[in-house]
């Protein structure tokens, strides 16, 4: 059995108070002081960590609160009202939701699970990932994942060509093949976002992650030559072609990242020619023809294709159709061509929460990219100030290289153990077989057109009155 693979994590404080979702207690007029609420009925004790008299009011604007409600419904005269932070509902967008960034705050500071306990508070139908539900086959059986022992779940993943079969030796030993493999301990690859208040510490900060969790860190190249040289191992540098890139690709990388375009070849020639040793990638775009772009790729031997879709988990060239789609047509492309098995399917776009990895596995991906979630964990509030030449709230590119490690290495951590949760309920023990497992796999609108659409069909010589 392979040594069990374990993320240590540590409480990491944020640098600045967190945006609260508890908005405004408004004390009214007729308000008795009588400090029932607050004093003696909040379990948390928000007014008691303030260190206030016992008497003295004020809102609850701030990270303390859990909003539990239960000074308001304690309220002897009725006379409370909460309302939501309006600065919280101004957060992100609709994709990258403010209950999202909270999540995922909270999750880099504790390296925890979010937990409801008044249970699971998310929609159970929507958009993208929303319509897809996973059948917990294993949920009534004892616990068994790697959290506590009782079964050993492994989350890695292999990178490149698999070869269709082994070569041995005289000797009966197994000779090395031409396209090597590279093993990760996570299906997850941290990606520089495309925009962000970052800085060389931001940078280091992200790959010193990546090389504590085993994992990799994409960037383009020219942004990794700053780093040093024993990173190399866990860098994925993407490559323009244009200029002196294959110059800069760090001695030491394993993988190196070129985008699709027309003279596709030409560029991965010109890789070979510079490390024949090297593990390529091509980025395809998440739109229309990708799916003969990724049949043609891995027919002539690409060995990693990595899907790109937008940063709202939407293709690149239509804005109704979900990533979760273009993986699954790319990957049943590839399966009726009979060369799935023969090489690796990354994605990335939009992956904002744990439960994506596993279903960007179950439509048919090997991993995924993780972008704006590491921007997130050092507090990002997706204001966008940054693309606009204005100063970060929180100051991103001032942070220690260690604080940013150390918080991406907890969020991390955290979807890590979502994970071998998802994996144990489901009965799975090895994240490989993960891949395009639809029949554990539930689809609203196939589950809809089941159900409901016969509904609308009119059998031949009968008339509707």
């Amino acid at each position: 059995m392979p040594s069990k693979y374990v993320i240590h994590v540590r409480e990491v404080p944020h640098r600045f108070e967190a945006v609260s979702k508890s908005g405004i207690i408004a004390w009214e007029e007729g308000c008795l002081r009588c400090a029932v609420c607050v004093k003696t009925k909040c379990v948390y004790g928000v007014y008691e960590n303030r260190g206030l008299h016992a008497r003295q009011m004020i809102d609850s604007i701030d990270n303390q609160c859990m909003n539990c409600l239960r000074c308001v419904q304690s309220c002897p005269g009725e006379l409370i009202h909460k309302s939501v932070n309006p600065e919280f509902k101004a957060m992100g967008d609709s994709h990258w939701t403010p209950n999202i960034i909270a999540n995922l705050w909270m999750q880099a500071k504790t390296g925890k699970i979010p937990v409801s306990g008044a249970g699971y508070p998310g929609p159970f139908s929507g958009p993208g990932f929303d319509s897809m539900w996973t059948d917990m086959s294993e949920i009534v059986r004892p616990t068994r994942d790697g959290i506590h022992g009782r079964e050993y779940i492994s989350t890695a993943i292999d990178l490149g060509k698999t070869p269709e079969f082994i070569r041995l030796s005289e000797d009966g030993s197994l000779e090395e093949g031409e396209m090597p493999l590279l093993d990760i301990p996570l299906p997850i690859i941290l990606r520089m976002p495309p925009f962000g208040a970052t800085g060389p510490a931001t940078i280091a900060g992200w790959a010193l992650a990546a090389r504590r969790l085993g994992t990799l860190f994409s960037a383009p190249v020219d942004i990794l030559e700053s780093l040093k040289p024993d990173f190399a191992p866990h860098l994925m540098p993407e490559c323009t072609m244009e200029g002196e890139d294959l110059e800069r690709i760090p001695a030491g990388n394993r993988l190196v990242e070129i985008p699709w375009s027309e003279d596709w070849k030409s560029r991965v020639d010109s890789v070979i020619r510079k490390d024949p040793s090297l593990l390529i990638s091509v980025r395809v775009p998440m739109a229309e023809g990708m799916e003969e772009r990724s049949l043609t790729l891995a027919q002539e031997g690409i060995a990693i294709i990595h899907l790109e879709g937008s940063m709202s988990g939407l293709f690149l060239d239509d804005k109704t159709r979900y990533i979760k789609d273009g993986i699954r047509s790319v990957h049943r492309k590839l399966v009726e061509a009979n060369i799935r098995d023969t090489m690796t399917l990354l994605v990335s776009g939009g992956i904002s929460l744990a439960e994506h990895v596993a279903k960007s596995m179950l439509c048919g991906a090997d991993g995924v990219f993780v972008d704006f979630p590491a921007l997130i964990a050092l507090e990002c509030r997706m204001c966008r100030r940054c693309t606009e030449g204005l100063s970060c709230p929180v100051e991103i590119d001032q942070a220690s290289s260690g604080w940013v490690a150390a918080r991406v290495v907890n969020l991390l951590g955290a979807w890590h153990n979502q994970l071998l949760e998802l994996m144990g309920a489901m009965g799975i023990r090895d994240a490989r077989r993960l891949r395009g497992e639809v029949g554990r796999a539930m689809f609203f609108e196939e589950l809809d057109e089941k159900t409901f659409g016969p509904m609308g069909d009119v059998e031949e010589g009968c008339e509707l009155e």
